[in-house]
């Protein structure tokens, strides 16, 4: 096989991969874009550490699928995922709460959680303002801590929505993590007055 006839093999696998790692994250509600491009790979035969494709070549194809398949009901539930989000941002106002992952991208589906990261001075601090508000959650273990990981991550529901709630040391709020958006409160709101079909690339 020539060049140009592995270089666009490859090109076709990467689709294939990506199409495949959507499919599986809108359906079975995988929510890591790497453990749902490996488990395509191996699906499709194809070598884990060759011809996968980047997370926005993922994060195309899962609009795609969405817009295909989920179209209505995925409106209604990004809303609903929105709002909650936006109902809790309320509350944290305190230590500074942003909005990340697929509510905020659009691409959230219906067994997605709400991912919010906050930056208070201690998860301490955060742990004893949801014992006064008589909020319950549970501790995840945090995999390969390090300098920019977060202090402390809590999971509970909200609203029936559930939620993976990340906290920083206060001072990282200054500084942005590589190839990951986040959003305040007017930011939030502003996406639930608009129509999701406005906003959709």
């Amino acid at each position: 096989m020539n060049h140009r006839g592995s270089t666009h093999r490859t090109g076709l696998l990467r689709r294939e991969i990506a199409a495949l790692a959507a499919r599986m994250m809108a359906e079975d509600g995988i929510q890591d874009y790497g453990f749902a491009k490996r488990k395509a790979a191996r699906q499709l035969g194809a070598n884990e550490t060759e011809s996968l494709p980047t997370n926005a070549e993922v994060e195309i194809e899962l609009r795609a699928w969405q817009a295909l398949y989920q179209d209505e009901e995925h409106d209604e539930r990004l809303l609903e995922m929105r709002s909650a989000a936006a109902s809790l941002m309320r509350l944290l106002e305190p230590f500074r709460p942003y909005l990340t992952g697929g509510v905020l991208d659009g691409t959230a589906g219906r067994f997605s959680q709400i991912d919010i990261d906050l930056f208070a001075d201690s998860a301490k601090d955060v742990e004893i303002f949801f014992l006064n508000e008589q909020v319950r959650y549970e501790h995840r273990e945090i995999r390969r801590p390090g300098p920019d990981t977060p202090e402390a991550v809590l999971v509970f529901d909200w609203e029936d929505v559930p939620v993976r709630l990340s906290i920083y040391p206060s001072h990282l709020e200054r500084i942005s993590r590589k190839g990951v958006e986040r959003a305040r409160l007017p930011v939030v709101e502003g996406l639930i007055r608009q129509p999701v079909t406005e906003i959709r690339p």
